[in-house]
């Protein structure tokens, strides 16, 4: 059984955004998945506690960047402040690919930093979005019996990356990387919703053929999905038929960044208020789908729309 008012709590790094496109530079922008996640969700609705657990880098954060954040009742209690340089990425667009670089990272998340008042109040989902591999398996291990009643999202990106002596992020697949991996997924075991995209479901799996790669999960509890830009997604449980999603159009696409995000945190929403049944899993993902789909339409963290907007726009159907 759910509360009446869901409880949703996204643990990672909050990031400053720095976006090239065209060789233009933008001005530094509030992000981060936990941003995008939060915020996208509370603009789809009003019904959620939505709670961020993160470590913050004060001496280059304005905290300007928080305007965002004013008068929409998220909770930023659980933000540990550090007199530390906070993660500052450099995302650089072109010919639809992007290069990422690490400029400064805040510190690792602690079991410990989580505050007793959040501890006390379990989450109906706890969803961990990190930037660059500042959740550990041990903290996940924590967390799990802290909140053994909990559903919890996992977002790929930030347990993959790898970065060179410049701060550029790369894939690189090791063995003791899967493994850790491997074991993420296991003690999560059928709470786990994990969402990767098609890069990186192909680095974790080292496939290529993308109903294959989803098949590799059926190994494993829990729900898997895969996104594939303007292609849709993917989604898959270990004793159910592949869930496939399209991709709905935008009126213009401004900025990629934070779509999956989106995608995540409607999805975790949309599952913990359904049947969980099948269908309503694909009826999830389509309203994932739809989120995502407005987020690209606006540059950084505003291109979010309530669940009114969402549903007008899926119930006209144009797919890309």
């Amino acid at each position: 059984m759910t509360r009446e008012k869901n409880r949703i709590y996204f643990a990672g790094h909050f990031a400053i955004d720095t976006v090239i496109r065209f060789n233009q530079e933008s001005t530094p922008a509030l992000g981060g998945s936990v941003a995008y996640c939060s915020l996208s969700l509370r603009e789809y609705v009003k019904d959620a506690d939505i709670a961020i657990i993160s470590n913050l880098g004060t001496v280059n954060f304005d905290n300007s960047l928080f305007d965002n954040f004013k008068g929409n009742s998220i909770d930023l209690k659980g933000i540990k402040r550090y007199p530390r340089k906070n993660t500052n990425f450099v995302l650089d667009y072109t010919n639809h690919s992007r290069t990422l670089t690490l400029k400064s990272k805040s510190p690792n998340l602690k079991f410990r930093d989580i505050s007793k008042r959040h501890l006390e109040k379990p989450p109906d989902a706890m969803v961990f979005v990190p930037l660059c591999n500042e959740i550990s398996p041990h903290y996940i291990k924590r967390v799990i019996q802290a909140f053994p009643d909990s559903y919890f999202g996992m977002d790929l990106q930030g347990f993959i990356r790898s970065f060179d002596n410049k701060g550029k992020v790369l894939l690189i697949r090791e063995k003791t990387l899967i493994r850790k991996l491997d074991k993420i997924i296991r003690i999560l075991g059928d709470k786990l919703i994990l969402k990767g995209s098609e890069e990186e479901m192909k680095f974790l799996t080292g496939l290529n053929d993308l109903d294959e790669i989803m098949n590799y999960f059926r190994k494993y509890r829990g729900i898997y999905i895969m996104t594939l830009g303007e292609n849709g997604s993917l989604i898959v449980k270990e004793d159910k038929d592949i869930i496939r999603i399209p991709a709905y159009k935008p009126e213009k696409v401004e900025d990629e960044t934070g779509a999956g995000d989106v995608y995540l945190s409607i999805f975790i929403y949309e599952f913990l208020n359904s049947d969980k049944s099948w269908q309503s899993i694909k009826k999830a993902g389509e309203l994932a789908s739809v989120a995502a789909s407005f987020n690209v339409e606006k540059k950084g963290p505003w291109g979010f729309k309530s669940k009114e907007r969402i549903l007008e726009r899926l119930n006209k159907n144009v797919i890309i």
